[in-house]
């Protein structure tokens, strides 16, 4: 019998792929968001009594080769690991060791990965003891507990009985109330808040973070996995929220941050409420926020402006309107377009948010949405590649509606992993970086990256520090982050 510590959890946030590729890969110099779910668990878990440590090892590539020594000196019972789609078999490669070191630890893994395919990952690999599905704070706390003992009684997890038979104990009936959690442990961040970067030229000021103040969506579009919190929608409220800024900025020295919700202003009169806090009792900060237009006006976009808000993303996906009625509800590229001038004339800047090569895409399509774009006055887009993940609704008859190559390891909206019928993944890929270069290539494009020099000189620094990936990468295209 292994001598564990079961008052202690190991929280891992993977790579997702060798650390020997971390240094070439520009999506890492884009953007590294902390991994704000194992935050909050850690957070839970410390509040309850038991001692928690987060192994990041994306932020971190190096934090790999920590593994063992973590393990031999927590000899912790219970190890969480937090995955995507992408980054599941290298949290099983990490998993497996941990029960070569500690035979007798529990495992434990979550993430909409997890939620969306349930029973299939215990079956997937034997070292994988529990699979939490949905919201993971509570549950973790409750598994912590249990100290070897079957997790009968315990809502949201998967698990083997004793005979091997895998148990499915559902989805917890208790959902939690997001102004009850504390605040999400940040300091057990390595480097935090330094070692985390926004997207380059998508804030003013640094040191920067993200937030999240709700959880789910109430839409249901085609390519969205909602597995893990459903159609449920729940929100802090604007009190809890500007408290959250605060301890952000007084703990840490934030300057600003990037609500990392789905909807923030799905819940209007909350968001008026936290515009007045933060008119009323400055903080000094700024934010970013993404909306659906059927959510925002003038009105609230001034209110917004003069909180604080610096940047505002719409999900686009698509600028042919007859493919994306197949895809999401309210497909009004009008209003939508209306919505991006009335952001630009309340002075905060826009990006759109794009996806290439949807079922139905054609090249017209792709035309046609690249002919929207480029009408309107966006500072900034990110375009990614379709990818059909588990648990979203498309993934159900994806094999029905073109060419699907499941490589989980690739299925980062980084590759072309879904070809749609009618085109190739040659054609997919010379569109994807045309549709990049010809925004580049736009005047008012370049002025509005220039100005960022005072705007957002950390951006700049960044940029110059990384240029040469920048620009291998512009010619290669091999990965993109935003």
């Amino acid at each position: 019998m292994t001598n564990l510590n079961d008052n202690h959890v190991l929280l891992v946030h993977p790579l997702g792929y060798l650390a020997d590729a971390a240094a070439a890969d520009i999506s890492r110099k884009a953007n590294i968001m902390p991994p704000l779910g194992l935050a909050s668990i850690a957070a839970c878990l410390d509040a309850a009594g038991f001692k928690s440590h987060i192994l990041d090892c994306y932020a971190h590539p190096d934090a790999d080769s920590r593994l063992h020594e973590l393990l031999r000196a927590q000899r912790s019972g219970l190890v969480g690991f937090s995955c995507t789609t992408a980054s599941f078999h290298d949290s099983v490669r990490l998993a497996e060791r941990v029960k070569k070191e500690l035979p007798e630890a529990r495992v434990a893994f979550g993430g909409p990965h997890v939620s969306a395919l349930q029973e299939k990952v215990l079956e997937f690999s034997p070292v994988i003891d529990y699979a939490v599905i949905g919201e993971g704070e509570q549950t973790m706390v409750e598994l912590a507990g249990l100290a070897g003992e079957q997790p009968r009684e315990v809502g949201g997890v998967v698990w083997r009985d004793d005979d091997g038979t895998i148990v499915n104990n559902g989805y917890r009936g208790d959902a939690l109330i997001l102004d009850e959690l504390p605040f999400p442990a940040y300091e057990k961040l390595t480097g935090y808040p330094d070692a985390y970067k926004l997207p380059i030229f998508n804030y003013p000021k640094a040191p920067n973070s993200s937030c999240i103040s709700s959880r789910g969506c109430p839409y249901s579009c085609s390519y969205c996995d909602r597995s893990v919190f459903r159609r449920s929608f729940r929100f802090n409220s604007a009190e809890y929220l500007y408290e959250h800024l605060k301890y952000l900025k007084e703990r840490f020295g934030i300057r600003h941050i990037n609500f990392y919700d789905d909807q923030f202003t799905f819940q209007r009169s909350r968001v008026e409420q936290f515009c007045r806090l933060m008119i009323d009792q400055p903080l000094g900060m700024t934010y970013n926020c993404a909306v659906r237009a059927e959510h925002v006006d003038k009105e609230l976009l001034q209110m917004m402006k003069a909180a604080g808000c610096w940047m505002v993303s719409l999900g686009i996906e698509s600028g042919d309107e007859q493919l994306l009625s197949q895809h999401r509800q309210n497909a009004n590229l009008d209003l939508l377009a209306e919505t991006i001038r009335t952001i630009k004339a309340c002075g905060i800047r826009t990006k759109g948010l794009l996806m290439m090569g949807l079922p139905g895409e054609s090249q017209d399509s792709i035309r046609r949405s690249m002919d929207y774009v480029y009408s309107l006055p966006i500072d900034d887009f990110n375009l990614a590649k379709f990818t059909p993940f588990p648990g979203s609704p498309i993934y159900e008859t994806i094999h029905e509606l073109g060419i699907f190559d499941e490589d989980w390891p690739k299925m980062d909206c980084m590759h072309f992993q879904f070809v749609p019928h009618g085109m190739e993944k040659e054609q997919l890929e010379k569109l994807f970086i045309e549709f990049y270069k010809n925004h580049f290539k736009r005047n008012r494009v370049l002025f509005g990256y220039l100005s960022m020099l005072w705007k957002s000189p950390d951006s700049w620094y960044r940029f110059i520090g990384s240029a040469g990936q920048f620009l291998r990468f512009a010619v290669s295209n091999k990965r993109y982050g935003s």
